[in-house]
């Protein structure tokens, strides 16, 4: 092996290369970068490693005036130390939510670092999901991170919770008004989060569980996304409210602080309900939700169902993906009522849709369905519940002396009548058949916001028992998300696709190993993964050298 010098630009850098043969020749393999010729020349740290190096090979060296130079050598064992985190600091930066916590700092009493406890925190669910004692226990494997006390990190959640609006809108104006960006379809749906409890509060209460968590209490949240899948905000709501009733109290947030004028909202049927409906049109919003089909009435039924007047459009996925629809749109006034009392009417456009695949898809449900019906009348004692959930829903009573059950043959052959049918509903009467299914389709965002958010994120399990812990945890959860979503945005971009845990794991990889030699800290960089180095590149974050002193590193993790 031996050291070359090699140009680039204004700058000579040194390399550490080894010579072998390949195919009969003499090929150069580089196996070290050093650097910088112009800061190893004359450096007394590099002096004294190569010092160091020389005596641990058994090079004899002229005397010395420093003795402790010729001593056996002392190297330390290497401590692994993740940089990768520097991605989603400079992403933190590019929001200004350095800025905007340091503002609201200002505005407490809090004595700590605001801003260096909640990055900590965001950046602990983003690469290392656990608990705030966790968080804290681990925060020493991120180089240069300055060290938070773990009474910080609870205290920074009560902050959390009570400027919890005030980031919201920072990030909105920024994301949207200073970047002259349009919000034109807005995305809304509910999820809900369960604790290993069963203490009801305020906000901790029994519902239904949309992860079949049904002997825990769970809170529930309402999230508002925009058409790249970024959040724009979310309201918290006890445990026990419906998704429905969840809408009027988001919509409010959505006008009052956000101080949007026009947005179309897509949801789907679980918001759908008549007074959902008008409170987005008394807010001056649009709206296109999935139709309950079959609870029409019996004229719009008919109508939807004749095959008449079906047309065939192709529309594309966002991948790109050509998908062939027969479709015919149906003007319907929506009639309101509260009680038996009338208070509105909605015009709006039915687009009824079919499709041969979905055909298929709803004929496979239905016999597994059936199936489950058939095992469940063999079992009679297990039909004492509903019967209108599951495979139970094609099974009658009969009550006499004693009840029997059988086959609901009707109720099957009405369900096979919709195979393939499915509807879409919308205020909008002048958007083309395509924007709408376009918009609708589009709904898979949310559903896939909630499902990074409880997987790659692991919002849940929340260790949190005082609602404020709990608001300023999910605060936490919501920023972190906000910073995933934002890095997917700039490597989609450059036209990258690494999924959350690719994301994940690429960034985990790029680590840094920290010893002494002498008492003398030298830092050997790892060589990154294939997507890690795309990722930096897609961020404009350049690479650190091979070998570096204490004093580089921390001028790169101070973003000097």
């Amino acid at each position: 092996m031996f050291l070359k010098t090699t140009r680039s630009g204004k700058y000579e850098y040194v390399q550490l290369v080894e010579s072998i043969w390949e195919n009969g020749k003499s090929v150069h393999r580089v196996r070290l970068n050093l650097g910088r010729k112009d800061e190893i020349v004359d450096n007394p740290q590099w002096q004294t490693l190569a010092r160091k190096l020389a005596v641990l090979t058994g090079i004899d060296l002229p005397p010395s005036s420093d003795s402790n130079l010729l001593t056996e050598l002392a190297l330390s064992e290497g401590e692994i130390l993740n940089w990768g985190y520097l991605v989603y600091r400079k992403l933190w930066r590019s929001l200004h939510l350095d800025e905007e916590l340091r503002n609201i700092q200002a505005q407490t009493k809090a004595a700590f670092a605001l801003d260096d406890a909640t990055f900590l925190m965001v950046l602990h669910h983003l690469l290392c999901p656990g608990s705030k004692l966790n968080a804290f226990e681990q925060q020493k494997r991120y180089v240069g991170l300055p060290e938070i006390e773990l009474q910080h990190l609870y205290r920074a959640l009560d902050v959390l919770c009570e400027h919890k609006e005030t980031l919201e809108e920072s990030l909105f104006y920024q994301n949207y008004n200073l970047l002259n960006l349009e919000i034109d379809v807005v995305f809304y749906d509910v999820t809900t989060f369960a604790f290993q409890s069963t203490s009801i509060d305020g906000l901790r209460n029994f519902g239904y569980s949309k992860d079949g968590k049904f002997n825990e209490v769970q809170v529930v949240l309402g999230m508002f996304i925009d058409k790249t899948g970024c959040p724009i905000g979310y309201e918290l709501f006890s445990g026990n409210t419906f998704d429905s009733k969840t809408l009027t109290t988001a919509l409010a947030a959505l006008k009052q602080r956000f101080g949007i004028r026009r947005v179309i909202i897509v949801a789907d049927r679980g918001i759908n309900s008549k007074l959902n409906l008008k409170a987005i049109t008394d807010a001056g919003y649009g709206y296109i939700m999935a139709s309950r089909l079959k609870s029409l009435p019996t004229d719009m039924k008919q109508e939807a169902l004749d095959l008449e007047g079906f047309q065939t459009l192709t529309w594309h996925t966002e991948d790109g993906e050509p998908v062939a629809v027969r479709y015919k749109t149906l003007p319907y006034t929506n009639i309101v009522r509260e009680g038996r009392v009338e208070v509105a009417r909605l015009e709006e456009s039915l687009l009824v849709t079919h499709s041969q695949k979905r055909a298929q898809k709803d004929a496979t449900d239905r016999q597994r369905l059936l199936l489950k019906a058939k095992r469940l009348l063999d079992t009679p004692a297990l039909l004492q519940g509903n019967l209108k959930r599951g495979g139970r829903k094609y099974i009658k009573a009969t009550r006499k002396a004693h009840t029997t059950y059988s086959l609901d043959q009707t109720a099957v052959e009405r369900d096979m009548l919709w195979d393939g049918y499915y509807a879409i509903q919308t205020s909008e009467m002048d958007l083309t058949p395509e924007k709408v299914l376009e918009a609708y389709h589009t709904q898979w965002k949310i559903e896939e916001s909630f499902r990074i958010m409880k997987s790659a994120l692991e919002v849940r399990p929340i260790y949190h028992w005082t609602e404020t812990r709990i608001k300023g945890h999910l605060v936490v959860c919501f920023l972190a998300f906000l910073l995933e979503r934002k890095l997917e945005q700039r490597l989609r971009n450059n036209h990258l696709h690494i999924s959350p845990f690719g994301i994940c794991e690429a960034l985990n990889q790029l680590t840094v190993t920290r010893s002494t030699l002498d008492g003398i800290p030298i830092y050997l960089k790892s060589k990154p993964s294939q997507s890690a180095a795309q990722i930096l590149r897609a961020m404009k974050l350049p690479q650190p050298k091979t070998v570096a002193f204490e004093s580089t590193w921390i001028d790169i993790c101070s973003g000097r």
